[in-house]
């Protein structure tokens, strides 16, 4: 029975030029998470584990900011005219959400 290869390439996202550089951050940010878990499981001081979260926020803040900027840059300002507004929209609702944690 022969096989037919479909090829079904995946697109290219925004980050895709520093996809390494991204998952670099995003398993150094991971160690910290376990870290913290490190803390709570020997009963660190309450203030240094809330540190630690801190400064896990802040890293994950940085990625999603670097991730709109991506995103605004390519699919946004690449889409097609009639694309624009949509794609203007998600990346507002986007930036919503992140402004609204916490």
């Amino acid at each position: 029975m022969p096989t037919t290869a479909t090829a079904t390439a995946t697109p290219a996202r925004g980050y895709t030029a520093t996809k390494d550089q991204l998952q670099k951050r995003l398993k150094r940010i991971e160690g910290q998470v376990r870290g913290v878990h490190g803390m709570v499981e020997d009963d660190r001081y309450c203030i240094d584990v809330i540190t630690q979260i801190s400064a896990i926020q802040a890293a994950l803040d940085k990625v999603a900011l670097g991730l709109l900027d991506d995103h605004a840059r390519h699919c946004v300002m690449g889409a097609d005219e009639a694309e624009q507004a949509d794609k203007t929209d998600e990346l507002m609702a986007a930036v919503a959400r992140l402004m609204r944690r916490g």
